[in-house]
Formats: structure tokens, C-alpha cells, sequence
């Protein structure tokens, strides 16, 4: 794919340098990951080393079912030649095979979410499985127990995906209903998300972090792209304008907002993914599926990863085809967090500025996980099918 075509084509007439600087980092995802695959999973990170040379190098860690799911659902947007370029040698149904005997296993509903959505999307005979081992997580919650908002998103992207594909079969239309029942319920009267669906603790409980905007307006304008669901649209423009309007003057995609008016309560970290990926993936996604189009603000976040104020320090680190992870406070006790969440908690709006000069955005964060490099992949190289235009609910 060249930058004149899809996503990366409709950023360039907004913005060419931007465009250019998504083209590039596909290229760098494709050759990044390689080094994080063994025995057909992702490891967990690629954590950097300083030599005694001065010189970086980046030392796999762990192993990570979720991750891997990612980079397949990233990579199965790639031709069959780039897939096993990036995949060492194998292919997307070679990894979503390897996920697929990782089930019985898998014991959280946000990876069997991802693992079905894999399926969905690949087209792999085994959808079947990972359907069946998401209804049995599913169905293993309590009435009232709470669930966190990013599991419950990839649970209704993963139902959207294979109704798409295996039509309302197998009770597939009910659970796909009631995903959304869940999801939609869950922002109640709120401006954004909250992290966590039900029962919290109290000093947190208004607080939602980035990921929780982002996954939900996937699922939502996703939905309403395949059924034309009025409602899932209207949260999801609701959640991207949210989003917009906080978005620092810099192009910051900020970490941590109050649920209930949707101000910032933390900004750091300001995460590589959140603004090469993340958000391009959402806010695209909402545009495929006739909402809003906010390829400015796009555009502003990457550039955000050649022009941030906050560190000097390269973010793209090309001899090591990766993006290093963060640029953060120097604050590894997370105390500027807890402290604002319980502020905002008690008086809305409280920032306590002194918090920004005790502890500057200065440290960056010298890990990549894989899955930063397989939503890349999955935001500029997808394109969101509208399967009902003009269907409203």
C-alpha cells in the first residue's frame, strides 16, 4: 500500500507530512516485529538495554496471548508476503491457529475477546472455539460483579466481527445485542468512560484512562457501521468529540480524565501507541462508519512524536525498528495519579499545579510491546466495511 491509498491517502490531502510519517512507521512495524516472535506468540516487550558503548539494544521479555492477538489482527492487513516478513516466516492463519490452542487456557474475557476478533477477521475455521470460550468468560461473571471497560469493548468488537462474517446463528445475535446493552449502559449519563463498568473505589471510580475512550468508540462506530445503530453512533461521536476537545496543544492524547465532564485529570504518560495507532484507529474507524472525521486532530498527534515539548530523547528509535513506549513524569509511584484522582474526586476540576513542577514530564519509557506495532499496522492499513448505510435503530 503507498500513502495514496485508503487511510494513509485521506490523511495526506489534510496533511502530507503527517501521511508520510504514518507511511513510515507501517514500514518500521513490519520490520519490528520479527524480533519479538518465538515459538509463534509475542513476547510480552522488547525492554532496552544501554551497552557500555552507550549504544541501545532491545532484550525480549515474557510472552503475551494478548499482544499476539494484536499484531494478527494488525497483520492480517498485510499482503500474504508481508505477513510472513513480519511474522518471521509464518503466516496470520499460522498465528491465529497458535491463539486458538492457547484457549483453554485463557482465563480473562479481554483475551478471548481479542482471540475471537482474530478469528473473525482471518476468516479461521476455529471462530467457533473462541466464540464458545468468550460466553463461557462471559458467562462465569456475576449479576453486578464489575468488568472493565476495555474487555467489554473487545467483547462487542469481537461479536461485531463474526456476525459480520457467520450471520446470527448459534444464538449470535442475542450476544451480540446484549454486548452492546452492556456497553452502552455502561457510560450512563457520563461525558466519557469510566475504566471500570459497575462498583469502584470511591477516589478512582470517576476516572477513565485512554484506552477506555478509545476501545469503546471502536466497538460502537463498528456496530453501527454493520447494523446502522443510531444509539452506538451518537456515544461514539459523543466519546471522539470528548476526546478532541481534551487533546493537548501539542497533539497529546492525554492519559487519565474525570468520566463525568470529561476534563483531563492526569495527562502523563503520553503514550507512542495512543498517538501513532490508538486514537488514528478509533477516530478512523468513526469516519469509515460516517461519523465525524477529525484527521487534524490526527494529524497534530503524530506529530506530537517528532515535535514533543516534553523530552528530548528520540521516541522512534529506527536501528531498532521500534517506538519507545512513553514519555512520563519521573514519578514512579505514581503519586501525581493517585493525588489528582482523589482530588477530582472530592472538587471537580482540582488540578494542584504544583504537582507539574515537583515532577516534570521528563523520563522516557525504553520499552516496546508488540501490540504498539500491530494496532499501527491494523489503524492506517484497515478499512471499516459499512455493511447497512442509512440503517438506523
Amino acid at each position: 500500500m503507498t500513502r495514496h491509498e485508503g487511510r494513509l491517502g485521506a490523511l495526506a490531502a489534510v496533511d502530507a507530512s503527517a501521511a508520510e510519517l504514518a507511511d513510515r512507521m507501517v514500514g518500521l512495524s513490519v520490520r519490528g516485529l520479527p524480533p519479538g516472535y518465538t515459538d509463534g506468540m509475542f513476547v510480552f516487550t522488547r525492554r532496552g538495554r544501554r551497552g557500555g558503548d552507550g549504544r541501545w539494544t532491545a532484550v525480549p521479555e515474557g510472552r503475551s496471548v494478548r499482544y499476539s492477538a494484536i499484531v494478527a489482527l494488525g497483520a492480517a492487513a498485510l499482503p500474504e508476503d508481508r505477513q510472513r516478513a513480519a511474522l518471521a516466516g509464518d503466516t496470520v492463519h499460522d498465528l491465529v491457529g497458535n491463539l486458538v490452542k492457547e484457549l483453554p487456557a485463557v482465563t480473562n474475557l479481554g483475551d478471548a475477546a481479542l482471540i475471537a476478533w482474530a478469528a473473525a477477521e482471518t476468516g479461521h475455521p476455529d471462530l467457533d472455539a473462541g466464540l464458545r470460550r468468550l460466553a463461557e468468560l462471559e458467562g462465569a461473571l456475576s449479576s453486578g460483579d464489575p468488568v472493565y471497560t476495555v474487555e467489554v469493548s473487545w467483547a462487542l468488537a469481537a461479536l461485531v466481527a463474526a456476525h459480520r462474517v457467520a450471520g446470527g446463528g448459534a444464538g449470535l445475535s442475542g450476544k451480540l445485542e446484549r454486548a452492546r446493552e452492556r456497553l452502552l449502559t455502561g457510560l450512563g449519563g457520563d461525558r466519557l468512560y469510566r475504566h471500570v463498568l459497575g462498583p469502584a473505589s470511591w477516589y478512582r471510580a470517576h476516572v477513565g484512562c485512554f484506552a477506555d475512550q478509545v476501545y469503546p468508540l471502536q466497538a460502537l462506530a463498528r456496530l453501527h457501521a454493520h447494523t446502522g445503530d443510531g444509539e452506538a453512533r451518537k456515544a461514539a461521536e459523543q466519546i471522539a468529540a470528548g476526546i478532541c476537545e481534551a487533546q493537548g496543544p501539542q497533539g497529546q492524547w492525554w492519559w487519565h480524565y474525570d468520566a463525568r465532564t470529561g476534563g483531563v485529570v492526569e495527562g502523563y504518560p503520553v503514550y507512542s501507541v495512543h498517538q501513532l495507532a490508538m486514537a488514528p484507529m478509533a477516530l478512523l474507524d468513526l469516519a469509515d462508519a460516517g461519523g465525524a472525521s477529525h484527521l487534524k486532530e490526527i494529524a497534530l498527534g503524530l506529530h506530537w512524536m517528532t515535535s514533543r515539548p516534553e523530552v528530548a530523547d528520540e521516541l522512534i528509535v529506527e536501528e531498532l525498528d521500534l517506538t519507545w513506549r512513553k514519555a512520563a513524569r519521573d514519578d514512579p509511584k505514581k503519586i501525581v495519579r493517585g493525588v489528582r484522582a482523589v482530588a477530582t474526586a472530592i472538587n471537580q476540576g482540582s488540578r494542584i499545579g504544583v504537582l507539574d513542577r515537583i515532577y516534570p514530564p521528563l523520563a522516557v519509557d525504553r520499552e516496546c510491546r508488540p501490540y504498539e506495532l500491530g494496532w499501527l499496522l491494523y489503524a492506517w492499513l484497515f478499512s471499516l466495511p459499512r455493511d447497512t448505510p442509512g440503517q438506523q435503530r
